[in-house]
């Protein structure tokens, strides 16, 4: 059965709190409307400085005009009126505005729980997608208004992005990988752990390679199902059911298969890397990204500031499953012992990937941890030796870099995406209050205000 109608009876379907009406969803992207938020603050993302009263004016979903200090508003309504648009103003005078936040590294049609080892088994595809509505919802009232999804089990993700596009659910904009693509019986092996009758031998359609001729028809298949991105799992993984974390499980040839093939029709190349062995051959191989980078080295360092490859750190994700893997029976014994190994080590790594100079942006691998709490990272980040202007850029300018979105993502300038939010103070002296996220605007639609999802 298609997941694609699912979605869309979605918003007829589920009465869940705090949903949109449904012209309410109907309306995203806000065309013929007038926005004008005057906020007591505002982060200048590309230069990297705090402004004073600043005045974000939307129109039709889009940024048209960022002023210092105030406009008259009745001006601005009459001039909505006569162009026939809907008005609406702003007022956030004690908060900090700042661009749509960026989370690099997501999961939103899963989510962390003891019973996901066996719920594989019962669920179907629609149970993962319809999950995935109210995951997807809780990102954007966090201020999350862009994600990269970087793997899924069916590609359910590409519907739910679909589904959002069309104003059906409220959602981030989902720039989504699919299927990861991996080895015969590496991280992205989806029958890791099963009995030998069940798990068949899942091939390049799965996401499953074993040479560089089975890599380009991977890639082909992501092209056929509409997916935007490509991920890769070069290294072991602490969730699935092998037995190690980080041993290389991509050869030098496949990665730069999947690369070439990948690059051919347009696509970045992430790579989830924790071992150093396969940060180097990723790195080697012409990917775009390293996600996790828990035992990256010093020459891995270097070939990434070389190489120009970005890096993705999750910091949060590995503080979950260590606190988790001290619950008996949260995870499966292997998977317990390989998050206790990696949980450790993943904030020092950050930092120090820091202070050598690699480019950062902002990923959080959400549903290794429940979603919605995704701005922990930053606070995170900053422990770890980062500004906090900096990790606010990372879930920005950097992020749109890393996405290809810079002319269109990441700044509270004229011509971005009409995507706001505010926090209700000064991050820049407390990051913690990017947990409290206060005003949520999507393409010119308001979600969230005065910290209440807008009904």
């Amino acid at each position: 059965m298609s997941v694609r109608p699912v979605m869309i009876a979605l918003a007829a379907a589920l009465a869940l709190p705090g949903t949109l009406r449904a012209d309410a969803a109907a309306d995203a992207p806000a065309k013929g409307s007038l926005s004008v938020i005057t906020c007591g603050h505002a982060i200048d993302t590309a230069a990297g400085k705090l402004l004073g009263e600043t005045t974000v004016i939307v129109e039709d979903g889009v940024i048209r005009e960022v002023h210092p200090g105030t406009v008259d508003l009745k001006a601005m309504g009459d001039q909505a009126q006569a162009a026939g648009k809907r008005f609406q103003a702003t007022a956030l005078p004690t908060s900090t505005c700042l661009p749509g936040l960026i989370d690099a590294h997501t999961h939103l049609t899963d989510e962390t729980s003891p019973t996901g080892y066996s719920d594989q088994f019962r669920w179907n595809v629609a149970d993962y997608a319809i999950r995935s509505t109210v995951y997807a919802k809780r990102t954007l009232l966090a201020g999350f208004t862009s994600v990269r999804n970087l793997g899924d089990g069916h590609n359910e993700s590409a519907a739910l992005r679909n589904a959002i596009n069309a104003g059906v659910v409220p959602g981030p904009r989902i720039y989504t990988a699919g299927v990861p693509i991996g080895s015969t019986g590496g991280h992205a092996d989806p029958t890791d752990g099963y009995r030998q009758d069940l798990a068949g031998d899942p091939g390049p359609a799965n996401g499953i390679i074993n040479s560089p001729e089975d890599a380009w028809k991977a890639v082909r298949e992501h092209y056929k199902a509409g997916d935007d991105l490509i991920k890769i799992m070069p290294s072991g993984g602490v969730l699935d059911e092998s037995a190690s974390a980080d041993n290389p499980q991509m050869t030098l040839e496949e990665i730069k298969a999947v690369v070439a093939a990948a690059h051919d029709y347009g696509y970045t190349v992430a790579a989830h890397a924790h071992g150093a062995e396969g940060i180097r051959r990723a790195v080697l191989g012409g990917v775009d990204s390293i996600e996790h980078g828990t035992f990256m080295n010093d020459e891995d360092m270097k070939l990434m500031k070389k190489h120009g490859t970005w890096y993705v750190p999750t910091i949060i994700a590995g503080k979950y499953v260590q606190e988790m893997a001290a619950k008996p029976g949260y995870y499966p014994p292997q998977v317990a012992a390989k998050a206790m190994k990696v949980g450790p080590i993943i904030q020092a790594t950050a930092g120090k990937a820091y202070r050598a100079g690699v480019k950062i942006a902002f990923g959080t691998d959400a549903a290794v941890y429940p979603h919605g709490q995704n701005a922990k990272e930053f606070k995170y980040m900053v422990d770890a030796g980062m500004p906090p202007m900096f990790v606010l850029q990372a879930a920005t300018t950097h992020a749109a870099e890393l996405l290809h979105q810079s002319g269109k993502l990441g700044q509270l300038a004229p011509g971005f995406v009409g995507d706001v939010v505010a926090v209700p103070g000064n991050p820049l002296q407390d990051i913690t209050l990017m947990q409290k996220v206060s005003f949520v605007m999507k393409d010119g639609v308001v979600y969230k205000q005065d910290a209440t999802p807008v009904e």
